[in-house]
């Protein structure tokens, strides 16, 4: 289904759209996530960018059945560009000068246009990351270090070959990694290993990639794909996986892209990739301290404190937030949420 029926807008939610459009999980049936998914003007405490508010998405699906070619996609998006993530905002600079020489055009044949240059750039950057995947292995026995080896070449064969279609699929070759039992003294090292491949360029990383994935998705899609990657989606602290509970103690709103991202990796390695994290934590806290000041998260005055303590511990204490701004001590904040709680008692 590429653009929704009157009949499908009505049943729009932030966690459908993200299931359905970029293969987000459903988010639990929890709510606790939904008084984040009410705040405005949040900044992305991975990405630095404003997160698009759910409230937008309909209005996007309605302009975006009128989306017939590239000088239509350019007008819709713009009013997005703020927003934009590092890799969407590099397509859209190109999908501008596109549409400025092929207005009647769609976008899918400008991504045709560039896939063979970006599948041999895209092929090197995975093989950067192979190398490194290699490089580690010198710290495990020889025989585990030439059964991942014995993957990663797999992988290069791929690479390497002349076929024109699609490199290796990274999804497999994280897969296959999971099935590797390392040696009880090996785990920790072999834990870098995972972490490291996910570093494997995909479409939210690296422009390469998403040029070659997408040249073979449909104009519609591939304008929907720009803007859903900085809508809003809630994202566990603590992976779910990793035994993370559905508490909004536990919750970060985050940018869809900056979420899927991040997949299972721990957030010590994923600032490593990001080293800007701690910084964009900080402007988040003081947004969501903001809009607790106005009110609009009656009942969770105690979400700053059990964030900064659980950052602080899943990043091993690379991230240490200041509530300075915040008008309610950690006393304060748990009696006005128990006060919350037996509003209706004295009625």
């Amino acid at each position: 289904m590429d653009v929704m029926s009157s009949k499908d807008l009505k049943h729009i939610t932030p966690q459908n759209y993200l299931h359905y459009y970029y293969d987000i999980p459903y988010e639990g049936k929890t709510s606790a996530g939904k008084p984040l998914r009410k705040l405005r003007n949040i900044t992305c405490p991975y990405r630095g960018i404003e997160i698009i508010p759910s409230e937008k998405i309909k209005e996007f699906e309605k302009n975006l059945a009128n989306c017939k070619n590239a000088e239509d996609a350019v007008e819709l998006l713009s009013k997005y560009q703020k927003n934009m993530l590092p890799v969407e905002k590099a397509m859209f600079a190109i999908f501008k000068d596109f549409a400025s020489i092929n207005p009647d055009d769609n976008l899918q044949n400008c991504l045709k246009m560039l896939k063979t240059n970006c599948l041999i750039k895209l092929k090197l950057e995975e093989m950067e990351v192979l190398d490194d995947v290699d490089m580690l292995t010198k710290r495990l026995s020889p025989q585990s270090a030439l059964e991942i080896r014995g993957k990663s070449t797999e992988c290069r064969q791929i690479i390497l070959s002349k076929s024109t279609h699609d490199t290796f699929k990274r999804k497999t070759y994280l897969e296959s990694l999971e099935k590797f039992i390392p040696k009880e003294n090996e785990r920790e090292i072999f834990n870098t290993i995972k972490n490291k491949a996910l570093f494997l360029p995909t479409s939210e990383s690296s422009k390469n990639a998403f040029v070659v994935k997408y040249s073979k998705r449909t104009h519609t899609e591939i304008v929907r794909r720009i803007f859903i990657a900085s809508t809003g989606s809630i994202e566990h602290i603590v992976p779910a996986s990793n035994g993370g509970l559905n508490t909004i103690g536990n919750f970060l709103l985050t940018s869809a892209s900056g979420n899927r991202y991040r997949e299972n990796m721990p957030l010590c390695e994923y600032i490593k990739r990001h080293p800007k994290i701690p910084q964009y934590m900080q402007m988040y806290i003081d947004d969501v301290i903001r809009e607790i000041h106005k009110g609009n998260m009656q009942g969770n005055e105690t979400y700053p404190y059990k964030v900064k303590k659980k950052l602080f511990e899943e990043s091993e204490g690379r991230i240490m937030i200041s509530l300075s701004s915040y008008n309610y001590s950690e006393d304060e904040a748990a009696i006005a949420v128990e006060e919350y709680e037996h509003r209706w008692d004295k009625k």
